[in-house]
């Protein structure tokens, strides 16, 4: 089965990655948390410690299914100056499969030219490093191989979107439904 590789660097939002993998897991969707700091003891943006699955090495990026990367300051950035995640985002990219960031991390895929030509949105701010493309601001932006996220707002709806992606529209739904979502939602 193939596998997705969430990218948490120190400096990443907490939330963003947490919810999102959660929901995913809740999916029964293989997911993976990847530090690519070389320890997988990596501390946050509001100072939480978060415990990776696996280093950067370990990851077989010809098994992933998706690649998603968290927002967060500085975490975006480090994870767009990381040179081996930009390798492993362009064999993604190439092999036609999808990739997702969500509030500052659409700079990673903006800043490498991937998202010219395509709708995307990103935390207000940052719009400016979505190189190329049409920013939108919608909590969630779907558009060839991206999903792209506003903030940790949309973290949830990011998380569905994602879902939906990879295990169909219902799974999204039932997983929704038992968070409760569509209560809060209305």
């Amino acid at each position: 089965m193939e596998t997705v590789y969430l990218f948490f660097a120190e400096g990443s939002e907490e939330v963003e990655a947490l919810a999102v993998v959660d929901i995913l897991r809740r999916a029964g969707v293989e997911t993976r948390i990847v530090s690519v700091t070389g320890d997988k003891m990596v501390t946050g943006a509001h100072g939480i410690r978060v415990e990776a699955d696996m280093l950067m090495e370990e990851v077989d990026f010809s098994k992933a299914a998706m690649l998603v990367l968290p927002g967060g300051l500085p975490g975006s950035y480090n994870l767009a100056g990381h040179e081996g995640l930009a390798e492993g985002i362009m064999q993604q990219y190439k092999a036609g499969k999808p990739l997702a960031a969500i509030c500052a991390a659409p700079l990673v895929y903006g800043r490498m030219g991937l998202l010219k030509g395509l709708k995307a949105t990103c935390y207000p701010g940052f719009e400016e490093n979505l190189e190329g493309a049409s920013y939108t601001s919608n909590l969630v932006e779907e558009d060839g191989l991206f999903i792209t996220g506003k903030g940790p707002a949309a973290v949830f709806e990011f998380g569905y979107a994602i879902v939906a992606k990879l295990a169909g529209k219902d799974k999204a739904e039932a997983v929704r439904n038992g968070m409760l979502y569509n209560e809060v939602a209305r």
